[in-house]
């Protein structure tokens, strides 16, 4: 049976448990779990981490730890009873331990982040740190200090990591995280400023400390020991500031002694920050141990001297920038002169280098310097490993600027400066060194006391450097005497000067010696300064050991008696500079005068008045020795000295006021406390205090009255002890006549704080306005420190009236300079402060007085800082836990507060956060301190109040007004405490605690806002304001629990609670109240609350939606729809989402909520309208967003946006977010280099406007311009743009277009500049290659894929040099996820359904639109290619396939074609590189038609190579050789055989009779084919070179065994009379029957349409051939219908595939690179050139000028239109010799005719004239596809009439010259013209006249379909239009044709050919209409058409 557990509540996990049992809870090692029933062995319970997850264990498994229960029950919590440092290190590791591995991932992925990487490894080291740490609290062994340094350790790493992991700051008292509900706002605001400025502003370190680090000497000329002596020195006062520090060097240059590293390293201690500055360096000197000379051989002297070897210097400014240890190489200089040496330092520091020089070349001091920061004892915690290996103290000279009590230090320098003598009887100077001894009182040499430096021992003697003869000799060398205190009596130092010889002994010879006593015989010690000293002569051999023999001697000359001359006219002197630092010692005379008193009574009163004359430093050493002193005087002379002894006691006091000796106050405090004695002290000082302070107002001179009352704390200090002292002695008597004295006392200083300072004596007012207005404040400055001492004495209430009277009685107002108002405020802020505040019997006495104080200051916005703070310290005192019940005090306090501060509170923060924030750094800091301690203050009161507070807060108010302007007051303070940047980032706690007291002020005030403001009271403002309030208080970062870590976002919700989910009901129950007057909120709180619904909670989701159905209805009711609504919640939605908020949930809820509240209502469909657009909306955004999430630019992103652009445009009309969209998208081309998508993007804006100059607004980067000047611009951009995607086609019509407006203004510079733009572009079109695209379509499906792609196929144009492979492999990398289908098939249901991504791509060829340009002999490939791959609407995928049984033999037999054309929404390129598809159509193409089609495309590859042949176009014959071979030897599949095999054979014309008319039609191209190839043969006789003459004749016998086999003796007539068109078939030609007349005098205009502006019903023409010889087949042949592509085509259909239709055929080659995807270039004369076509020879004079009727036999049918082909011309011939231009046809026939030489130069120069395309032939099946052929586009959408034409651009002709556009077939009637500059004027050309052009006019349309019909199809498609740039421009001047261009009257015009055999009767209504349209003779003229309005189709 299971029981609760009672104790057992909490454990740890110590093994994984699997949890496999029924009901186990799976565990892992370490986790938490809590207990809540037990069973048998086994508990029931949850792991902390995952409460929700509850399962049972074994008990086994769990260690059990002792825990504290919180509410008991249900709910209750369990905290852990362990160290509260323990817990939460516990906890942190936790969190860390995550972050830790996200860290790592994030390493890995990204090896260039070094900074994640560092702290990858850091964060590793820590924790590792402070398990161990915790290893060791949770063991118990340490001791107390040890124990706090271990928590010291672990709160500053768990900080440290906090801050790297940008987690939240944790507020900490004594290691301990504190609880918020535990402790007042103001001491968590406290806790956490102090945590924030320890880590951000360090408090700079007043104490400095060197550290050195001696390592080697490197130098070549070594060999002798060295001695190095650092010490610091300040070359301002030429003074050193340090003793020295000594290290000894080897030979080698390194130090003796390794091992010890306290010789080798220093610490120079105590430097001052007056000490770190330029000129105060770091002095090296080195002295050498060996030879008097550095050259002397080592057998001359076996004595070793000191000897000066080199200086170094270095700045410490230098190690002020070093953060680490840093090693220097020092340069080491010797001096020129050795009488130099001993300012060497200050040479080198100067820079007079003629005193010094390099010491050598390499010689170097390699020493490690770094500068420290912080007291010493600081320094041994954080630098350890320094102090524990050993490091020498190198102290200042004198003291630090610090001195503290417990100081021992007792040091003599003693600096051996020069000397002073004589040569002794010898020629030269004598060579001396001076030998120290320190001897005792005894005559004794004191061992160990004499010092060379810090880093070596002291020893017992010192041995100065020898200067190298020199009677004057400069040492300047310090000695340290560190002697103790007690020996100093009867010490002295004794100097021997000796003289060292150079001989070969060396000897050295004492010849003098001198001494110094080191204390005087009154006490004092040797004065610092510099002594001479006398030198007394002896001998070698004299006695020196009995001291008291020279003893009695002088020492010095300035101590000999005045008659002494004698001694005084010696020549000989030394002299030494002594420096005395002793905490214990003095050689000050007064000192010990005045501590002798009672020796010298007369000197008392002398003494007394010397002692303010003394150095502090003296009276601190023997503080407590004087103070008895003094006290002892007062004692014994209190009427005589009293007021001497009270101004001494004043002195001393003040003194201690000194940052330098403040660290004494403890000393007088221990003083007063302990050694203090003085009984009846206090009678003496409070009258002599009484009587100072009752003088203070006629006193003249203010500053020794001041200086009385700044020491009055320790004087009162000092009365309080003694009567404390007398009382205890005497057993309280006299309380009565004491408590009077300080009545009296207080009196006067009441009656002294009252005067206001406006002067009452004459000689004041005169002097100074403020008498006594600064000594009132040098006494409140000190006065709250005596409340503590009163306190011993009297009573709380007594002290508290003493405290409240004494401050009541200052004045109210104080003069403007006074400084009296600052320091009454610093004086409040330590009262409250004080402990008397503390207790609550003096705080409700003393409370009215600060609260008046604090009013005044506030109101009037004067030291805030300082309000704060008192503020602050009060509200701190009251706890939150203090129950009214208990404490009845702290409810009135509250209300004292309430009713005085809380309006000024709110005035105040509202003024302070409004206000400029100051300049400067501190200012700034200062600023946001006062504003956050402010902030406390209130939250902190507010915290406090309760109901009651609350109503009578509320009633308090008089008016509706007071109220309304209090709570607008309030709230907007409470938007303000929202701000984020109120609190720094890291401050969630505070943050948490705010929200909480907002949300409960909140709740109080919601009632007040009910109750007052509602129905005929309602007040719009306060309402709004409330509203503003809460919705910015639920979308606070700071409560977004979702972010949090799950640990986190637990303690928040047990604290606190969701609070969004609780302002939600709040606004939700306040909106159900406001009743009608919500209207007043629709729409502007449609933004916000959307915002709110927004926030993922799903409880904050459910009460917020509803309100958006509320808001539909009162719309509704109010205006009829709810548009005002739809368009706020279109508009917020989308600025909302690009934020990151929203979900996928949120757009299913907002769907179901909202549909389920409408359900009922009337309104109900176009509710759900709104509804349903709106969630289409958040699906489009949600994808758009999630795309762009993603790094680099891709499909997916692009796609995503036009979606959305298409969304906004098309259904919701927002032009404004529409135009947004666009340059978002722009952007995305521009970054992905998709520059002419970037250009057909941006002309959408384009479109948008008008040449007008209407001014429009700044918008997103357009300045403010006019309409005209931004359009300028932006057709400039998409010009450059289309420049840079090669596609400058539609460049050139931008161009013209900006052209005529500037034709138009008459700016003829811009013209200029267009026009050459323009020009450059027909240059780039011509000379340079463009890569021709590959397209691919793309189907996704699978439910995971986005909105905008899923279960959708598209067409996407390929990158450049992008195949299928790289492709798919792209389509991958964007799609991880995605699987690839690896089959071509639709795919099913259960694909489309899948939870997954499939991924279907397949290579597609694309259905040019502009055929005419594409058959069109002779147009260049470079115009050709861009027409092949641009404005494709249609692509087309075919797939092979066998039918039935295949023919092993034959598989042409079963060879059937599958077709799949698709039609897509959008023309590419455009706006996109891919576009969905709109509409699918599958035909199947039978064996025959397949073999038609082959053939066709097989002939059309003939035509088009014996053309480029002809024309010199290639620069080889090999093409058209391999293509000859390839047709005649048929080596790869049987050639025309198998077909004859496969239809021609009588059971499949009896098995297929309806295939009769196909089966004829193939015969008839098999001998049309032969036809070619024996024309083929011909042209190819007579180019090909002499190496290839043997396959040339191979070629011809195959071709006559090929006719043979095909059964041809002689071609059948029509194949006789066709003639070979070398870019279309024979059928082309039968449309030759028709001729255009064209007259001399006037051209036909064609209407110029762009090329981008394709209609979307612009299909298969019923003539056109690439609809069945090219496009549909170009899957199998590999080739499309353009002469460039004819060298790819595949031999056999059977042989396609998936792939590219640019796959070329194995056995065949191009000439031109496969880079180029086009044919070779043109020269520059072949450019352009459509002037002639060659003349045909012979037979049949008709010519264009002169037309032969057509005889009724020979008329075309309806389908048979065709159009003539335009004479060539040679290029090569000038133009007036060119011939007239006529039209006629080639024949093998005529060709084989031709005899003269003539023909051979001129055939095939010319180049051919565009041929319309060929219709699909009748009896195909393929043509249910589409065979509307569209009419032209007309300009302006409303016309639908036909336009007229002007002439193609690519015929560079003048208007005059006759026309050689073809006859209008139904292909060319699509009014699709290729751009040239050349294009003749649209107003210039005129039909020809009836009598001119009898009946036979070119033919126009007789199917066409207007533009207009073509935005119907696309309406009814549904499809939307296309993105299109539309050619604007102006009517035209004629241009006249120059004479040189003319015509010459004398060409013969070339012969008609014979008329096609086979007759269709197509184009008989064609002829017709075109004669009928004509009949009147009156030439059609075109009108000028103004430039449209309005460009956008969208």
């Amino acid at each position: 049976m299971w029981i609760p557990t009672e104790n057992e509540k909490y454990g740890v996990v110590l093994a994984s448990f699997r949890g496999t049992v029924q009901h186990g809870l799976p565990l892992e090692i370490g986790d938490t779990v809590q207990l809540l029933e037990k069973c048998e062995g086994w508990y029931r319970g949850f792991v902390l981490k995952n409460p929700n997850a509850k399962g049972i264990f074994p008990c086994s498994y769990i260690y059990l730890k002792n825990a504290h229960i919180k509410n008991k029950g249900q709910f209750e919590t369990v905290i852990p009873m362990e160290d509260s440092v323990i817990t939460e290190m516990t906890s942190t590791l936790r969190d860390w331990g995550a972050m830790w591995k996200r860290l790592y991932v994030v390493k890995s992925a990204q090896h260039t982040h070094k900074n994640e990487g560092d702290l990858f490894h850091r964060l590793w080291h820590v924790m590792n740190e402070i398990l161990d740490l915790r290893r060791q609290v949770l063991v118990g062994h340490l001791t107390n200090d040890r124990m706090r340094d271990v928590k010291h350790h672990i709160t500053a790493r768990l900080d440290w990591g906090n801050e790297q992991l940008c987690l939240d700051l944790v507020p900490r008292r004594e290691f301990s995280m504190v609880d918020p509900d535990e402790i007042s706002v103001t001491e968590l605001f406290k806790l956490m400023e102090h945590r924030h400025r320890k880590k951000e502003t360090p408090v700079p370190a007043s104490t400095h400390h060197l550290f050195v680090h001696m390592k080697s000497l490197m130098s070549f000329s070594l060999g002798e020991e060295l001695e190095v002596f650092f010490h610091i020195y300040d070359s301002r006062e030429n003074r050193p500031l340090s003793e020295r520090f000594f290290v000894r060097l080897n030979k080698n240059g390194v130090p003796k002694s390794p091992e010890k590293t306290e010789r080798q390293c220093t610490l120079f201690v105590d430097l001052g920050s007056s000490d770190l500055r330029k000129d105060v360096y770091i002095v090296v000197h080195i002295i050498r141990i060996g030879r008097m000379g550095a050259g002397e051989k080592k057998n001359l002297c076996s004595v070793q001297y000191r000897r000066p070897f080199g200086c170094a210097v270095v700045s410490i400014a230098d190690l002020l920038t070093a953060d680490s240890k840093d090693d220097h190489l020092l340069k080491v200089y010797a001096c020129n002169t050795e009488s130099e040496w001993h300012q060497i330092h200050e040479s080198i520091i100067r820079k007079i280098s003629s005193r010094y020089n390099l010491a050598g070349s390499n010689t170097g001091l390699a020493v490690s310097l770094q500068l420290l920061h912080g007291d010493i004892e600081q320094l041994r915690r954080e630098y350890m490993v320094l102090f524990t290996r050993g490091v020498s103290i190198t102290k200042k000279l004198g003291f630090s600027d610090i001195i503290m009590p417990g100081d021992m230090r007792n040091d003599l320098y003693i600096t051996l400066e020069k000397g002073e003598f004589e040569k002794g009887g010898k020629s030269v100077a004598r060579n001396v060194e001076i030998t120290v001894y320190v001897l005792d009182i005894d005559g004794q040499v004191m061992k160990s006391y004499v010092a060379a430096g810090s880093g070596e021992p002291g020893g017992d003697e010192y041995h100065s450097f020898v200067l190298y003869h020199n009677n004057s000799p400069r040492w300047a060398e310090q000695i340290k005497l560190p002697i103790p205190v007690d020996m100093f009596r009867g010490s002295h130092v004794r100097f021997e000067f000796r003289h060292c010889s150079t001989k070969d002994k060396g000897e050295k010879k004492l010849f003098g010696y001198s001494f110094v006593p080191l204390m005087q015989e009154d006490g004092r010690t040797l004065p610092d300064g510099t002594h001479e000293l006398i030198i007394h002569k002896c001998e070698e051999n004299a006695n020196l050991q009995d001291s008291a023999r020279y003893l009695k001697l002088p020492f010095s000359k300035a101590n000999l008696p005045g008659n002494n001359q004698a001694v005084k006219g010696v020549k000989e002197s030394f002299w030494i500079t002594s420096f005395l630092c002793s905490t214990k010692l003095t050689q000050n005379g007064d000192m010990l005068d005045l501590l002798k008193w009672r020796a010298h009574p007369e000197r008392i009163n002398d003494s007394l008045s010397k002692l303010k004359e003394i150095d502090g430093s003296e009276i601190v050493k023997f503080l407590q020795d004087t103070l008895d002193t003094l006290f002892g005087i007062l004692d014994e002379s209190s009427q005589r000295y009293g007021l001497k002894v009270f101004d001494c006691l004043v002195h001393i006091i003040n003194l201690l006021q000194d940052s330098k000796f403040q660290h004494f106050k403890p000393v007088m405090d221990t003083y007063i406390e302990s050694h203090f004695a003085g009984a009846l002290s206090y009678r003496d000082l409070i009258k002599v205090l009484k009587w100072y302070v009752d003088r203070i107002i006629d006193a003249e001179h203010q500053d020794h009255i001041q200086q009385v009352l700044k020491a009055s704390e320790y004087i009162f200090k000092y009365i309080v002890q003694s009567r404390r002292l007398f009382a205890l002695a005497t057993g309280g008597q006299n309380e009565e006549e004491f408590r009077c004295c300080v009545h009296e006392l207080f009196m006067s200083i009441r009656f002294f704080l009252s005067q206001e300072n406006k002067g009452t004596s004459p000689v004041t007012q005169t002097q100074c306005p403020c008498v006594c207005c600064n000594s009132q404040a040098v006494f409140l400055r000190t006065f709250p420190a005596v409340y503590g001492e009163l306190l011993k004495i009297f009573t709380v209430k007594e002290v508290a009236g003493f405290v409240k009277e004494t401050l009541g009685s200052l004045p109210a107002t104080a003069h403007a300079e006074c400084p009296l108002e600052a320091v009454k405020l610093q004086c409040m802020a330590k009262t409250v402060e004080s402990q008397l505040y503390v207790n609550p019997d003096s705080r409700c006495t003393l409370l009215p007085v600060v609260l008046r104080l604090l009013q005044a200051h506030m109101q009037e916005q004067r030291d805030l800082v300082m309000c704060a703070h008192i503020l602050t310290s009060m509200l701190s005192l009251i706890r939150k836990d203090d129950s009214v019940t208990t404490e009845p005090a702290v409810s009135e306090e509250v209300d004292l507060i309430v009713e005085s501060l809380l309006g000024l509170l709110l005035q105040t923060i509202l003024e302070i956060t409004n206000r400029p924030q100051p300049a400067g750094t501190n200012m700034r800091l200062q600023f946001q301190d006062v504003t956050g301690e402010f902030v406390a203050c209130l939250l902190a009161l507010l915290r406090q109040m309760t109901d009651k507070h609350y109503q009578q807060l509320l009633q308090a108010f008089t008016s509706k007004d007071d109220l309304r302007d209090f709570l607008l007051q309030i709230f907007t303070v409470f938007r303000i405490l929202i701000r984020p940047e109120m609190f720094p980032k890291d401050w969630t706690v505070m943050r948490l605690v705010t929200n909480n007291v907002i949300i409960t002020t909140v709740l109080y005030l919601s009632d007040a806002l009910r109750k007052n403001f509602l129905n005929e009271k309602f007040d719009y403002k306060v309402w709004d304001s409330y509203f503003y309030l809460s919705v910015i208080f639920i979308n606070q970062p700071c409560l977004q629990l979702e972010s949090f870590s799950p640990s986190k976002r637990k303690k928040i919700l047990e604290k606190y609670g969701d609070m969004r989910v609780m302002m939600g009901c709040e606004i939700f129950s306040m909106w159900q109240n406001l009743g009608e007057h919500k209207l007043n909120f629709i729409p502007a709180m449609i933004g916000p609350f959307l915002e709110v619904t927004l926030v993922p909670q799903p409880d904050l989701r459910n009460v917020m939606i509803p309100i958006f159905h509320d808001m539909m209805d009162w719309e509704q009711r109010r205006s009829g729809n709810f548009k005002q609504v739809e368009a706020k919640l279109i508009d917020k939605l989308d600025s909302l989402m690009s934020e990151g908020k929203g979900d996928e949930t949120y757009r299913e809820l907002f769907n179901s909520i909202l549909l389920k509240k409408i359900e009922r209502e009337t309104w109900r469909e176009s509710g759900i309208s709104l509804i349903a657009t709106v969630t289409r909306l958040m699906e489009r955004l949600l994808d758009y967003r999630d795309c762009m999430k993603l790094g680099e630019v891709d499909g997916k992103k692009i796609g995503c946006t036009v979606s959305l652009l298409n969304f906004y445009k098309t259904e919701l009309n927002k032009e404004e977010m529409y135009i947004r969209y666009i340059h978002k998208l722009y952007d995305l081309h521009l970054k992905a280099q998709n520059y002419t998508e970037a250009s057909y993007t941006l002309l959408l804006y384009d479109e948008l406007l008008e040449w007008s100059e209407r001014p429009l607004r700044e918008f997103l980067n357009y300045p403010m311009q006019s309409e005209w000047q931004r359009k300028e611009y932006l057709h400039l951009t998409i010009v450059q743009n289309f420049d840079r995607g090669k596609c400058w086609e539609n460049g050139i019509i931008l161009c013209r277009e900006l052209a005529d407006q500037y034709d138009s203004y008459y700016d003829y510079r811009n013209l200029s500049k267009m026009r050459m733009m323009e020009a450059s572009l027909y240059d780039k079109i011509m000379d340079q290659q463009r890569l021709e695209p590959e397209f691919f379509r793309v189907g996704f499906y699978g439910k995971k894929f986005p909105f905008f792609l899923r279960n959708k196929e598209f067409v996407c144009r390929g990158h450049d040099y992008e195949r299928l492979e790289a492709f798919q492999q792209r389509m991958l990398n964007e799609f991880p996820h995605a699987i690839a289908m690896q089959h071509v098939n639709q795919p099913d249901q259960t694909i489309y359904q899948a939870e997954a991504q499939y991924l279907q791509i397949y290579a597609v060829s694309p259905i040019p639109e502009s055929q005419d340009v594409l058959q069109r002999d002779g147009v260049p490939d470079n115009i050709k290619s861009f027409y092949k791959v641009n404005h494709i609407w249609r692509f087309r995928y075919d797939r092979p396939f066998h039918k039935g049984t295949k023919d092993k033999e034959n598989e042409f037999k079963s060879l059937w074609v599958e077709r799949t054309t698709l039609t897509l929404v959008q023309s590419l390129p455009g706006i996109s590189r891919w576009f969905e598809v709109d509409k699918r159509e599958l035909v199947e193409v039978s064996p025959l038609e397949n073999a038609i089609e082959v053939i066709e495309n097989k002939n059309l590859q003939l035509r088009t190579l014996i053309t480029q042949c002809q024309s010199r176009q290639m620069q080889n014959i090999n093409p058209l050789t391999m293509c000859l071979n390839g047709v005649i030897d048929a080596a790869v599949n049987g050639g025309l055989a198998r077909y004859q095999e496969a239809f021609f054979v009588k059971d499949y014309v009896m098995n297929h009779p309806e295939d009769g008319e196909k089966i004829g039609r193939l015969r008839e191209l098999m001998f049309e084919q032969a036809h070619i190839l024996e024309y083929g043969l011909a042209v190819h006789e007579k180019f090909v070179p002499q190496d290839m003459k043997p396959l040339h004749k191979k070629l011809v016998d195959q071709f006559h065994v090929m006719k043979s086999s095909l059964g041809i003796q002689e071609f059948p007539a029509y194949v006789r009379a066709s003639p070979v068109h070398f870019n279309g078939s024979p059928r082309n030609s039968c449309r030759n029957s028709v001729p255009n007349i064209l007259s001399l005098d006037g051209a036909r205009v064609v209407a110029r349409r762009s090329p981008l502006t394709y209609p979307s019903v612009n299909r298969y023409s019923s003539s056109s051939l690439s609809s069945q010889a090219s496009n549909e087949v170009s899957n199998i042949t590999g080739q499309s219908e353009s002469s460039d592509e004819v060298f790819n085509m595949q031999p056999s259909p059977s042989t396609s595939s998936l792939s590219s239709n640019h796959s070329a055929s194995p056995n065949v080659t191009s000439s031109a690179p496969s880079s180029a995807r086009g044919s070779p270039q043109l020269q520059d004369k072949h450019k352009h050139s459509r002037e002639n076509s060659c003349l045909s020879p012979r037979e049949r004079p008709v010519s264009a000028i002169f037309p032969t009727p057509l005889d009724p036999a020979q008329k075309a049918s309806p389908n048979q239109i065709g159009d003539t082909i335009l004479p060539r011309s040679d290029p090569n011939l000038s133009a007036p010799d060119k011939v007239r231009p006529t039209f006629s046809s080639w024949s093998l026939d005529s060709v084989k005719e031709v005899n003269n030489t003539q023909f051979s130069d001129t055939v095939g120069k010319f180049l051919s004239p565009p041929v319309p395309p060929r219709p699909p032939y009748s009896g195909s099946s393929a043509k249910s596809i589409r065979s509307q052929s569209p009419g032209p586009m007309s300009r302006s959408p409303q016309k639908s009439s036909m336009p007229p034409f002007t002439p193609s651009p690519t015929e560079c002709q003048s208007a005059g010259l006759v026309s050689n556009s073809p006859v209008l077939s139904g292909s060319y009637s699509s009014g699709i013209s290729s751009l040239s500059r050349c294009s003749v004027s649209e107003a210039s050309g005129t039909e020809a006249t009836a009598g001119d052009h009898p009946a036979h006019l070119a033919a126009t349309m007789p199917n066409s379909v207007s533009s207009g019909s073509d935005e119907l199809i696309r309406r009814e498609n549904k499809t939307p239009p296309p993105y299109s740039v539309y050619e604007r421009t102006n009517p035209r001047r004629p241009v006249p044709l120059p004479h040189s261009l003319s015509i010459p009257p004398n060409a013969d015009p070339p012969a008609l050919p014979p008329k096609p055999h086979q007759i269709r009767t197509s184009s008989m209504k064609l002829d017709q209409a075109s004669d009928s349209r004509r009949a009147d003779g009156v030439p059609h003229v075109p009108r000028p058409r103004p430039l449209p309005r309005k460009v956008s189709q969208l």
